[in-house]
C-alpha cells in the first residue's frame, strides 16, 4: 500500500494545474497578502480555500462561522458556496487586517452575505449562542490564536448543529506537532487539542496533511449510550487516554 506521498514544488503545482478553480479576484488577495512579509504564512492556501467552499456545500450550509477573518480569504470562498440567503459571521481583532478583506468582499459581490464582528472570538462565541441559541451553524471554521483552540472547539461544538462540521485549521502546526525540543506554549496546544480530538466521542473525525494540517470534526447527535468515564453526559463528556 502506498504511503503519504512528500509534497515537492513541482507536485504543488501540478495539484494547482489540474484543480485549482481560482479566479482573479482570489489570485489578487493572495498576492496583496504574501507582499505582508512575516505575515505571509497565515494567508489560506488557495487549494484549502477551495476545499472550505466545497464543504460548505458538501453539508448544505445556510450559517457558517469563522474564527479568525486575517484578510478574507477563507471567509470569500466559504461565502461564495453559500445559498441564496445564507450568511456568514466571521471575527478578527484587526480593524486593518479585515478593511482589506471587505476590500475584496465587496469586489466579488459577496459582502451582503458575511457580517464581520470585531471582538475576541471568545466573546462572538458566547455573543452567538445567547443570540441563537445551540445547534445554530452548519459548519464552524477555526483559524484563531492556536493556544485557545480547546475552548474554541468546546463552544462550537454547541453551536454547530448535529451533523455539522468543524474545521479546524494549522493542526500540524509547521510540523512542529512531532518536534519533541518544540515547547512553546502554541506548539503544546495544538498537541494537546489534537490527542482530546483523537479521543472525543462526540465526533467523527479526520486530520488531513493538506496544507498545514486541517481537521475535520463532524458533530454527531447525542447517543445516550455514549459516556464518559467519570459517567458525566454524554454532550459533556470528553475521553481521555
Amino acid at each position: 500500500m502506498a504511503g503519504q506521498v512528500e509534497v515537492s514544488d513541482a507536485l504543488q503545482q501540478y495539484v494547482r494545474d489540474v484543480s485549482l478553480r481560482d479566479d482573479e479576484v482570489l489570485r489578487d488577495l493572495a498576492a496583496e497578502t504574501a507582499g505582508m512579509s512575516a505575515l505571509a504564512a497565515m494567508v489560506t492556501m488557495p487549494e484549502e480555500g477551495q476545499l472550505l467552499g466545497l464543504l460548505t456545500s458538501l453539508v448544505g450550509a445556510r450559517n457558517v462561522l469563522e474564527l479568525g477573518t486575517f484578510t478574507g480569504y477563507g471567509a470569500l470562498c466559504m461565502a461564495r458556496a453559500l445559498p441564496s440567503g445564507g450568511r456568514l459571521v466571521t471575527c478578527d481583532i484587526s480593524e486593518r487586517w479585515t478593511r482589506i478583506a471587505q476590500r475584496y468582499w465587496e469586489r466579488a459581490g459577496v459582502a451582503d452575505r458575511i457580517e464581520l464582528r470585531l471582538d475576541t472570538a471568545t466573546k462572538v462565541l458566547d455573543a452567538l449562542l445567547a443570540e441563537q441559541g445551540p445547534d445554530s451553524f452548519d459548519l464552524i471554521f477555526i483559524d484563531a490564536d492556536k493556544s485557545g483552540y480547546l475552548d474554541y472547539f468546546e463552544r462550537a461544538l454547541n453551536l454547530v448543529r448535529p451533523g455539522g462540521l468543524i474545521v479546524l485549521d494549522n493542526t500540524l502546526f509547521f510540523g512542529r506537532v512531532v518536534d519533541p525540543a518544540a515547547q512553546d506554549l502554541d506548539t503544546l496546544a495544538i498537541k494537546k487539542l489534537n490527542v482530546a480530538l483523537r479521543d472525543d466521542d462526540r465526533v467523527e473525525l479526520s486530520l488531513i496533511p493538506m496544507a498545514d494540517g486541517i481537521t475535520l470534526a463532524r458533530k454527531l447527535a447525542p447517543d445516550p449510550q455514549r459516556s464518559s468515564p467519570d459517567g458525566s453526559s454524554p454532550e459533556k463528556g470528553m475521553r481521555h487516554a
